[in-house]
């Protein structure tokens, strides 16, 4: 679905992502990890279109996209979320969503299309369709869920969620994390999924990328990432017992796809 190759981002002289490569497979939930510092968030906007590559490759879908602007990105089936949301204050939530899919159309859509799909995406989420709703109403989880439908009404194949869960009580991440995985089975949109809340993270990602000053130190399955040595000393530290712990759980969890007749 989205191949990233030798990705790398210069500032000057200094370097936020170097040769950075990885693929993410269609359906997937791959996760996106590191310390402040190590490049997630240069690697997601260099990927949506913000920043263009010094080196490297991005394709979607076989695609090159790397250096393309970020509407022309968005039009070809990948949106993103930001860490803090910035809706539009002066119209309704309803109104909000539906901007977006006025936006992330790759073909001119009718008013009532680009209302039906941004109802769909709140309907989705859990946000009200009522055209008099406003955002003023709406709190830290009501506005990264209206960040959400925007992005979701713009019909992506891939969704970049950048934090989605930052200034949330431990209910509303929950509810958050549960949400993207409705994302990506109810809707078949493939995740990546940038977060500092470990705990949640790993029981929802297939698969974790981590990055640390700009460089890919790991990858693998939850399990492997938790366990491996220099991600334990570089970004775990003492949360690493505890991270563990957790994706036991998750393990003891899943089905037992052997066991299936």
């Amino acid at each position: 679905m989205l191949s990233v190759e030798g990705l790398t981002k210069k500032f000057g002289g200094f370097t936020a992502v170097g040769d950075v490569s990885f693929e993410l497979a269609r359906g997937e939930i791959l996760g996106l990890i590191g310390p402040n510092g190590s490049g997630k968030s240069t690697t997601f906007n260099v990927i949506a279109g913000l920043y263009a590559p010094t080196f490297g490759s991005v394709k979607l879908d076989g695609r090159e996209i790397g250096g393309l602007p970020p509407h022309q990105i968005c039009k070809l089936g990948l949106a993103r979320t930001f860490q803090i949301p910035r809706p539009f204050r002066k119209v309704s939530i309803l109104e909000n969503a539906t901007l977006a899919a006025y936006f992330g159309a790759s073909e001119p859509v009718s008013r009532a299309q680009a209302r039906r799909n941004a109802e769909e995406a709140l309907e989705l989420i859990g946000l009200p369709r009522d055209p008099r709703a406003s955002v003023d109403g709406l709190g830290a989880a009501g506005l990264k869920k209206l960040e959400m439908a925007r992005a979701l009404a713009t019909h992506p194949k891939v969704l970049l969620a950048d934090e989605s869960l930052g200034g949330l009580d431990e209910s509303e991440m929950e509810q958050a994390a549960q949400m993207l995985k409705r994302i990506r089975d109810e809707k078949g949109v493939t995740i990546i999924w940038v977060e500092h809340i470990m705990g949640v993270l790993m029981k929802v990602i297939d698969r974790c990328l981590v990055l640390d000053h700009g460089e890919l130190i790991a990858q693998g399955s939850p399990t492997e990432v938790a366990h491996d040595p220099k991600v334990v000393e570089v970004y775990l530290g003492t949360d690493a017992h505890a991270v563990q712990q957790q994706v036991r759980e998750r393990d003891a969890d899943a089905p037992d796809e052997e066991a299936a007749p």
